[in-house]
């Protein structure tokens, strides 16, 4: 019995490790991004550095779900595992922004078996009534993973190089992959189905449109250009011709008769808004630091820990009081947290003290964390073993959609803002003054570029963009807000109450 214990700890720690890596690299890499940017170029498109990765871990999300339900967890946690460690090695030789996002997205392939692989083999593993105290350990690691990923980004970008924040991933890997290889004994029995391919070749292309027309919309193509229109209409034709294919597929990614469950249906929004909005705070907040107060990338990853450490703590709560009362109990609470946050980001400016910013973070960070372990736990409450993959795999796909379109959306927003702060922030000065860099964003993230611009030049751009960052924080608010509605439509089952296995 000890024995088996002893293993079972060390397919944990496995399975641990494999979140850890696979969700450190987003925030590992928002610290980093201001100076990969001024190293690399292409402000414009650092986005997508972020989105890349985003978008190839939603399309490996249904797929590898469903695989792992028909062949079992273990060897496509292990094909994760390698995919993401030769996408980090790739990452860590990029020479343009361009070669980044690409191998970015090689990453989120890796990623795509990860995150819902190790919560289906957490469920399969642990009886019900242990299953509160270890989804509150594994919606804890996101905390932990974006701890160490702002300080590790920081203090590699700032002492050694930021390509060391993707060769980090390298040991941690190894060490998932071979606990879970020697340790982890699955059943051998899975059940037979089919994959959607056709879904999945509508519905990532469908995604990429979407992306791509919001991205170069008004930036390289203007809005009514024949280039947007027709990204706009691909986008409808393939999600249209998704949802009729998801009505004949045999096993659908996206199962319509898993969202006839009130709860999955109403948790699966939850995620999507909560993921749309969070990942705001991590990308621009490094961006403000850097940008408005000059501080370093190590400045940046600090400001991230105090929310980080809430994180953990509120993920923790969420599973201990997912087994004492409602999932739409222990949500409601911490999502008019989260959405308070937001509200208070919304109010900083280039005159804000590092203090404020700190405890508004941590109020986010309290408020967003439980959504890590307890959507989790709901997602799969009605599910038999049979459709567990699946059904985790569907809630961390939409859940990365969310923070796709949100990365996307917002970034869009920020950057228009941040265009019309900076001509009305230089009307009237004359071009050209005080050097080239005036207008030049990229120089305000590296403090020796900064050091070249005249103050009062300096000045404008700050509050130009300290403007833009809070004003994108208060259109944040809006899917914040619709997350506290989405838990209203909860049903009241908790964790504690017998699992109804559909059939």
């Amino acid at each position: 019995m000890k024995n088996k214990e002893t293993k079972t700890g060390l397919v944990v720690i496995a399975l641990l490790l494999g979140i850890f890596v696979a969700s450190m690299d987003n925030t590992i890499v928002a610290t980093a991004m201001a100076t990969i940017v001024a190293d690399l170029g292409g402000l414009k498109q650092f986005v997508w550095v972020t989105s890349a990765y985003m978008v190839a871990e939603m399309a490996g999300m249904p797929i590898f779900g469903k695989l792992s339900d028909m062949y079992g967890r273990k060897r496509f946690f292990l094909f994760g595992i390698i995919v993401f460690l030769i996408g980090s090695v790739l990452c860590g030789m990029a020479q343009t922004i361009v070669q980044l996002s690409i191998f970015r997205a090689i990453q989120g392939i890796g990623g795509g078996a990860l995150v819902p692989i190790a919560f289906t083999i957490m469920f399969d593993i642990f009886p019900p009534e242990k299953r509160g105290k270890m989804g509150g350990l594994f919606g804890a690691v996101f905390g932990l993973s974006s701890i160490f990923g702002p300080l590790l980004g920081a203090y590699i970008t700032d002492y050694l190089n930021w390509r060391w924040v993707f060769y980090i991933n390298i040991p941690l890997g190894i060490v998932a992959f071979f606990l879970l290889w020697i340790y982890y004994r699955e059943s051998p029995k899975h059940a037979k189905q089919s994959i959607d391919w056709l879904g999945v070749m509508t519905l990532v292309p469908a995604i990429v449109c979407l992306m791509f027309a919001l991205e170069l919309g008004g930036q390289k193509y203007a809005w009514d250009s024949a280039v947007i229109i027709g990204l706009f209409s691909a986008f409808a034709l393939l999600f249209l011709v998704f949802l009729y294919v998801e009505t004949k597929a045999q096993e659908p990614i996206v199962s319509y008769h898993m969202f006839r469950e009130r709860l999955f249906a109403s948790t699966t929004l939850v995620a999507f808004f909560s993921g749309a909005t969070f990942v705001v705070a991590t990308v621009y907040i490094p961006i403000f630091i850097q940008g408005v107060t000059g501080g370093s990338a190590t400045n940046s990853g600090l400001i991230l820990l105090p929310m980080m450490l809430s994180t953990t703590v509120s993920a923790q709560l969420g599973g201990f009081l997912a087994g004492k009362t409602s999932y739409r109990n222990v949500m409601f609470g911490f999502m008019l947290l989260f959405t308070a946050g937001i509200g208070l980001l919304g109010t900083i400016d280039e005159h804000t003290t590092r203090l404020t910013v700190t405890l508004y973070m941590m109020i986010v960070g309290l408020g967003v964390g439980a959504s890590f372990s307890v959507l989790g736990m709901a997602a799969i409450h009605h599910f038999s073993e049979a459709e567990r993959g699946a059904a985790s795999s569907t809630n961390s796909f939409v859940r990365s959609l969310g923070m796709t379109v949100g990365i996307t959306v917002f970034g869009i927003i920020q950057r228009n803002l941040f265009t019309d702060q900076l001509a009305e922030q230089f009307r009237g000065m004359a071009q050209g003054a005080h050097g080239a860099n005036m207008h030049d964003p990229r120089a305000m993230l590296s403090p020796e570029a900064r050091a070249h611009i005249p103050a009062p030049v300096l000045d404008r751009l700050t509050e130009a963009l300290a403007s833009s960052i809070a004003d994108t924080f208060l259109w944040a608010l809006l899917p914040a807000a619709l997350t506290i509605v989405c838990v209203l439509l909860m049903s009241n089952d908790r964790l504690a109450a017998p699992m109804r296995m559909k059939e």
